[in-house]
């Protein structure tokens, strides 16, 4: 049976009374970008309607995590897709696991093997591959040797793990920064469709949008640093877009894509994002990855005003330790 989408704002009454009152037999925790999109569009393929999910960001999935653990599980399954370990994760995978709940975790961001060993005991599959995104895992975990399948899993890895050979993968990508458009490109991709009139307006209108946005950031970049050159920069929009297109005007090796609170995007040729961020209330990727600088009301005005902040020393010190 089919049960709306949920999207997370922070009720987490509401969160915790809507997969009480469920009538799905599978909860689908996953992340809120493309590579999420595609993980989500391959459960449906697997398991039709009877799946409820909930799109989360990197910071809420702790509290997200822990108010479903909560819930009666009824033997259903508890799918966890591209979100990787916290802190007190075994424990709440073990209030899940004593409420009944089947819990299969597939993630290709970096895990410590300790902390494999402490989750793998309360799950009944944990499945860490770096090598590939998790809507690849997912693809060959839940429909292997199937062509529609693979294809979106070859399609949404060009993307999320930044390999650009496919131009479909850009447009996906951008077309989902706009929130409104996920359920749309998921329903697409569960019918093997990578594009209609819809995704071809939205693109259109964010390739405009987007150039604006990056430019600004551009003129607004702070670059520091002796061992890397290391950009900072406001975010008016697009990340990972924003990102690249710094790194090719100013040829930087690290850059730092900072929202207005202080969390921050982080990109990076050397292999060391996933380390920086981690000292940043955050992690990810090796050369994608994001954190936070917790700024105060006062730190987000003076950023606001100068686009700078204390914090860029405070980084730099970071990523040129690791």
């Amino acid at each position: 049976m089919s049960l709306p989408l949920l999207l997370i704002k922070g009720d987490q009454t509401s969160l915790t009374d809507a997969v009480t009152s469920r009538n799905t037999h599978v909860v689908h925790i996953t992340h809120n970008d493309l590579d999420a999109v595609g993980a989500d569009a391959i459960h449906r393929k697997k398991f039709g309607d009877d799946i409820f999910t909930i799109w989360s960001s990197v910071g809420k999935f702790p509290n997200i995590f822990s108010s479903v653990a909560s819930c009666e599980g009824k033997g259903d399954l508890l799918s966890i897709t591209d979100l990787g370990y916290h802190q007190e994760t075994e424990h709440i995978a073990s209030r899940a696991r004593a409420n009944g709940w089947i819990i299969e975790w597939r993630d290709h961001h970096r895990w410590k093997d300790n902390e494999i060993e402490r989750v793998r005991k309360e799950v009944s599959l944990l499945r860490i591959d770096t090598t590939t995104c998790a809507t690849g895992i997912v693809a060959r975990d839940l429909i292997p040797d199937d062509k529609v399948t693979a294809e979106i899993a070859r399609v949404v890895c060009d993307y999320d793990l930044w390999k650009h050979d496919d131009p479909r993968s850009a447009i996906l990508g951008q077309v989902l920064q706009r929130k409104k458009n996920r359920e749309h490109v998921r329903d697409c991709l569960v019918k093997g469709k990578f594009t209609d009139e819809l995704i071809e307006k939205e693109s259109a209108e964010i390739k405009a949008e987007m150039l604006s946005m990056m430019s600004r950031s551009l003129r607004h970049t702070t670059i520091v640093g002796t061992k890397y050159r290391i950009a900072f920069a406001p975010l008016y929009g697009y990340p990972s877009e924003t990102a690249h297109f710094i790194r090719d005007k100013r040829k930087t090796d690290i850059e730092v894509i900072i929202g207005k609170d202080g969390r921050f995007s982080l990109r990076s040729v050397p292999q060391i994002s996933h380390l920086i961020a981690r000292e940043f209330s955050g992690g990810g990727h090796p050369n994608a990855a994001g954190g936070s600088f917790n700024f105060t009301v006062l730190e987000r005005f003076a950023f606001w005003l100068f686009k700078k902040s204390k914090y860029f020393n405070i980084f730099v010190k970071v990523a040129e330790s690791k």
